[in-house]
């Protein structure tokens, strides 16, 4: 059986630090109470940094010697070049102040340093190590609204449907309705999330590019995506809630004993 196939959705987003990749999601935020507590740390600037609705970029490190020195210029540099203005912080993980932040991203076994770019909605856009930060990289951290709705809803560990459409596509009702009898289902309305994309959209063509669509496209096409990033199935025009189902258990069962592959619903 063919397994479903593989996109690199969230590879640079959460491949290179291991602990998110496994969990898929993060610790929530601490109360507001708690910030006060914390004063100046890395929790707090994530938290200051989504009120902004400013992407936060988090350059973590352990010890001060050359490696971490040069990444910090190259962090400090490629962040300053950054549009719009994006946020920045520096976290010691082995200061205990810290702790909140190394928990919630699951930080504690992650390689040092390593740059976090975290986006206002808490998803994870890139995780880069030291060893191969570039101020390109970090320009190309901050991703599309699209794009961050897709990896917030895969960190959590949710299914997701890309449904490619604008005025100009045909179908686009039949495109939905399988969509919306699929997450109007009880077993699977919370761990499912719609994005809708314009696939002429010229900021979105880096997710376009991942899923091989077409951006000029007449007909209304959706994909259906699993963590951690799995393309269970694409369809142009109409789609079924009975064929996306059937499609989920396929792949599901072609990855069985995969750790995180096309996890079903919790």
């Amino acid at each position: 059986m063919k397994t479903a196939a593989a996109i690199s959705i969230i590879a640079a987003a959460v491949g290179l630090y291991g602990a998110v990749a496994q969990t898929g999601q993060s610790t929530p935020p601490k109360p507001a109470a708690a910030a006060a507590r914390t004063a100046n740390t890395g929790a707090l600037a994530v938290r200051q940094a989504a009120e902004a609705k400013q992407y936060l970029f988090a350059f973590i490190y352990e010890e001060n010697n050359e490696a971490t020195r040069d990444a910090r210029k190259t962090f400090d540099a490629g962040v300053a070049k950054i549009t719009p203005a994006a946020k920045s912080v520096a976290v010691d993980r082995s200061d205990p102040n810290e702790k909140e932040m190394v928990e919630q991203f699951k930080l504690e076994a992650a390689p040092m340093p390593l740059v976090l770019a975290i986006a206002p909605n808490g998803a994870v856009t890139a995780g880069i190590k030291g060893a191969d930060l570039t101020e390109a990289r970090l320009l190309d951290a901050v991703a599309s609204p699209s794009m961050e709705q897709c990896l917030k809803a895969l960190q959590e560990r949710k299914l997701i449907f890309i449904c490619l459409q604008n005025a100009n596509t045909k179908a686009n009702d039949r495109a939905m309705k399988g969509v919306n009898e699929f997450k109007a289902d009880a077993q699977y309305a919370e761990e499912t999330e719609i994005v809708k994309v314009d696939p002429s959209d010229p900021k979105e063509a880096k997710l376009l590019a991942q899923l091989k669509a077409d951006p000029k496209a007449k007909t209304a096409s959706t994909a259906l995506l699993a963590p951690p990033g799995m393309i269970v199935t694409k369809v142009d025009g109409a789609t079924s809630k009975a064929t996306l189902e059937a499609s989920l258990k396929k792949a599901m069962a072609a990855c069985s004993g995969t750790p995180g592959c096309c996890s079903p619903p919790k």
